[in-house]
């Protein structure tokens, strides 16, 4: 998907701030949670809790604190939350569209929080399904850069069952078809070790080039939503130029 890598390689370079907040490691910890919740504490026959395990593992969440997720959510910690998958949707400046996930344990809250967001950064909250048509939910699966060549890592991801690959020098970007996220996984994990993420993603099928007078907008509206204690995972059809790269670079 044209643009896709840029927008992948923003995310990356705003991980290496991302990794100094505290709201990382209780976001991982929470998808575990919900996901033993739901499936069980068992990762080999929780195929969500396997991905949020690996992926948490890739992220350097400490193993007490993934042991400690697994039993909040299988009832056998303290302070176990009743925490809800929600999925807000909207327009941004420009009219680029944005998906915000949410695991809440008050919907209120998470709703008046992001339509706040959404209001002060010029943007716009819409119903739910009003944007999530022009996306895809496809697997993605995140290596870096340094685990392998580009075209080794072509090769081998499309052996694991793969349908597209991005490389460069920020890492490597895997997708999948949905149900095949899992098996991509683990195949994948054997041979390069623990991903920095594997899960489901909301994926533009058609972009909206951003320039520079727009960009840092945006991103202001994308950040404040992502630092939101409920907030999980914020996607967007954004397609940034090179010159609106420069302008967030700077």
């Amino acid at each position: 998907m044209a643009g896709h890598s840029k927008w992948a390689n923003i995310q990356h370079r705003k991980g290496a701030q991302d990794k100094k907040r505290a709201g990382m490691f209780a976001k991982l910890s929470k998808e575990i949670t919900v996901a033993a919740k739901m499936g069980g504490g068992d990762p080999d026959s929780n195929p969500r809790l396997r991905l949020a395990i690996s992926t948490a593992r890739g992220q350097s969440l400490p193993k007490d604190n993934i042991e400690r997720a697994i039993k909040k959510g299988t009832g056998e910690g303290q302070d176990a939350n009743d925490f809800q998958e929600i999925r807000y949707e909207g327009y941004g400046p420009q009219g680029v569209a944005i998906i915000v996930e949410c695991l809440t344990d008050n919907r209120n809250r998470s709703a008046a929080e992001v339509r706040s967001a959404f209001t002060k950064y010029n943007g716009n909250m819409g119903e739910s399904g009003s944007v999530a048509f022009g996306f895809d939910n496809v697997g993605e699966i995140i290596f870096d850069a340094d685990v392998a060549d580009g075209d080794t890592m072509f090769e081998k991801a499309l052996e694991a069952g793969a349908s597209d690959v991005e490389s460069d020098e920020m890492g490597h970007y895997i997708y999948t078809a949905k149900e095949d996220l899992h098996t991509a996984t683990t195949t994948l994990s054997s041979e390069y070790g623990d991903p920095k993420s594997a899960k489901l993603i909301w994926k533009p099928q058609t972009p909206i080039e951003v320039g520079a007078d727009n960009a840092n907008g945006l991103m202001k509206l994308i950040d404040v939503l992502e630092d939101l204690d409920d907030v999980q995972n914020v996607y967007t059809s954004a397609d940034f130029t090179e010159e609106a790269l420069a302008s967030l670079d700077g």
